[in-house]
């Protein structure tokens, strides 16, 4: 009976052992006695969470240019019509001195128009002479009239021309002139140096080679006249000291013999 009694109470104080063994985790006990104490405060800790913050890749950025608007293109500038007709009132001449001084007398005429005083005489001797009328006067001044070079004939107008630019006037010299041309020169009050045949009259061109072998057109009886005027179907001109007026037909039959040749003013 004592031996069951020892026995019982084995049991009993092994039981008691385990019971006193089942011990709640640390933690968990802090954790609920620091929630019980007064004045406590439950602080949540943050949570540290890891973002990948990409920085994005600077871009460059191109200055804006601004595209100029195109600019209105001008509208063209109207040109006035010629007047039906004008003349130039203020302008004389005289008759030439020597026989076949016609170039050098229109073109001191023509000069003293624009206001500046040349005399014939030093004029035609301050000419280039040359057997090319293109580059010089052919022959003698005091010559016959109505030859072709390389006998005594006369000047073309680019030799004229350009001795009428020593004395300070801006002459140029043309060849294959137009009636047009001839009027917008003599509207703006410019006469105008032509190279014809005879009194404006008819003639036949010839091809003249020189010595040195260079081709020009020549025609007999050159002459020289100064046109100051056009009418609606007419030309006027000065011709030793006298004014004419022609059909433009008539003047043009002439003057193309001679290629159209002219010296105006320019600006």
């Amino acid at each position: 009976m004592k031996n069951k009694i020892q026995v019982l109470l084995i049991i009993i104080l092994l039981l008691a052992l385990l019971m006193g063994c089942q011990v709640s985790p640390i933690y968990s006990d802090l954790a609920a006695e620091r929630s019980t104490m007064p004045g406590s405060e439950t602080v949540d800790l943050p949570t540290q969470t890891e973002e990948s913050t990409t920085t994005p890749a600077a871009t460059a950025t191109l200055p804006v240019t601004e595209t100029p608007s195109p600019s209105p293109t001008p509208a063209p500038t109207e040109v006035p019509p010629l007047p039906e007709s004008y003349y130039i009132e203020d302008i004389y001449g005289y008759r030439q001195w020597f026989p076949l001084s016609c170039e050098a007398r229109s073109a001191v005429d023509w000069a003293a128009y624009f206001g500046v005083t040349i005399y014939e005489y030093n004029f035609q001797h301050e000419l280039p002479l040359s057997d090319n009328p293109d580059f010089g006067f052919v022959g003698t001044v005091d010559g016959p009239w109505g030859q072709i070079p390389p006998y005594a004939y006369g000047v073309h107008a680019e030799p004229v021309a350009a001795l009428l630019r020593t004395y300070g006037l801006n002459a140029v010299a043309y060849k294959k002139y137009t009636i047009e041309q001839i009027r917008e020169q003599l509207a703006a009050g410019n006469p105008v140096i032509a190279w014809v045949i005879g009194n404006v009259e008819g003639g036949v061109p010839y091809i003249y080679t020189d010595s040195a072998g260079n081709k020009v057109q020549v025609g007999a009886y050159e002459h020289v006249v100064i046109l100051t005027g056009y009418g609606e179907d007419s030309i006027r001109y000065l011709n030793n000291s006298r004014f004419y007026d022609v059909p433009v037909d008539v003047f043009d039959n002439s003057w193309a013999v001679l290629d159209r040749m002219v010296i105006v003013m320019e600006d």
